[in-house]
């Protein structure tokens, strides 16, 4: 009988030991909100909590935005998943789920399985709300971008690349993802806890233009 709570333990272990001085917004500590509102969401939508939670954890370790090497990297985490008591298709479910999930300038593959569909929802969440701003101004300052200039607008259809090109700021950064992410909700829940997030980015940005042409 597998060890679920052992498994979920060194996977804590590994992915802190990786991520714990990270920056960019993309730390230990987004692992763990992501982690906490995929069990959330996964209980609302009676889905496999566990695996859930593995890909949760897991989800960043492969990443193009945290590594130069994704393809090394995520044969790597293969080769841990293998050496867990995990059968194969517990590990194929984790890899399709955290190599499928990143928007990538909204251009990603759909999510095909639903606890894909819940992980995905968290990790949009977490890039949402008070804490999403605060995440988008961390990621922008590590990346050496602007907070804004109004002289660059948001680009529409973006490729992989022209995404990740750093030809953008904090507050384009709202436009071509933010602001998408609670019409890209995949379950009931996640479209409910995106209401209250979305209209924080809202908020936030009537706020900011105020100031900025100061108003207030």
């Amino acid at each position: 009988m597998i060890n679920k709570k052992m498994i979920l333990e060194k996977a804590e272990q590994l992915v802190r030991s990786r991520l714990e001085g990270d920056s960019s917004g993309h730390d230990w500590w987004h692992i763990v909100r992501v982690r906490n509102t995929a069990r959330t969401i996964a209980m609302e939508e009676k889905a496999d909590v566990f695996l859930c939670e593995m890909a949760a954890l897991l989800h960043d370790m492969a990443d193009d935005k945290l590594t130069n090497q994704p393809e090394v990297e995520l044969a790597n985490l293969q080769l841990w998943l293998a050496s867990q008591d995990l059968t194969e298709v517990m590990i194929s479910d984790i890899i399709q789920i955290i190599t499928t999930m990143s928007f990538k300038g909204g251009g990603g593959q759909p999510m095909v399985s639903l606890e894909g569909k819940i992980v995905q929802d968290a990790d949009r969440l977490d890039a949402i709300g008070a804490i999403g701003i605060a995440r988008c101004m961390a990621y922008s300052g590590s990346k050496g971008r602007l907070i804004h200039d109004p002289a660059k607008q948001p680009r529409e259809r973006l490729t992989p690349d022209e995404y990740r090109n750093g030809q953008d700021t904090a507050i384009m950064h709202f436009y071509e993802k933010l602001l998408k992410l609670k019409d890209l909700m995949n379950t009931d829940f996640g479209r409910e806890m995106a209401e209250q997030r979305h209209q924080y980015l809202e908020n936030f940005l009537t706020e900011f233009y105020a100031e900025w042409d100061g108003q207030r």
